[in-house]
């Protein structure tokens, strides 16, 4: 009788210890899938992150490459290599505006008599421009005596450091 009970006990305490070894594989196998789905979000937030960085670096390298006085000047090198420097009607200056580390110059550019391959270059030339230029509003209109030419009104910031 006394040798029943014991075995009972054995069965019974191995019973217990398999099921609580089974709750803690499963446990384990639930916690390694939360595991994977973070470590998969976060290479996705790795690989964001480091592609925003680039982006980062590059506005950066673009700002201390800036060896402009204003915009009028940026609005100068980017139109002349171009060879529309004689298209361009006006540029006014509309506002200076100065911040933490930048200063920040807009002006509103009007160039007349141009067809769309020079439009579509002036704004490659303006994004690829050693200086941080951007076109914050765009009119454009056609021409009345041709109308394969346009007339574009641009404001165009140009943003540089202190």
């Amino acid at each position: 009788m006394d040798k029943r009970v014991w075995i009972g006990a054995g069965v019974a305490t191995l019973a217990i210890f398999l099921i609580f070894l089974f709750n803690l594989s499963s446990s384990l196998k639930r916690d390694l899938r939360n595991l994977k789905a973070q470590q998969t979000e976060l290479l996705l937030l790795r690989d964001e992150f480091l592609s925003l960085k680039n982006r980062v670096e590059a506005v950066e390298r673009k700002k201390s490459l800036t060896k402009v006085e204003g915009v009028v000047q940026a609005v100068d090198q980017v139109f002349q290599p171009l060879g529309l420097k004689q298209k361009v009607k006006s540029v006014k200056p509309t506002g200076r505006r100065e911040m933490k580390d930048v200063v920040e110059e807009e002006a509103e550019v009007q160039i007349e008599k141009v067809d769309m391959n020079e439009m579509v270059n002036i704004i490659y030339k303006m994004e690829n421009a050693p200086m941080i230029l951007t076109i914050k509003k765009t009119t454009i209109k056609t021409s009345f005596e041709n109308p394969s030419h346009l007339t574009l009104i641009m404001t165009i910031t140009l943003i540089k450091g202190k």
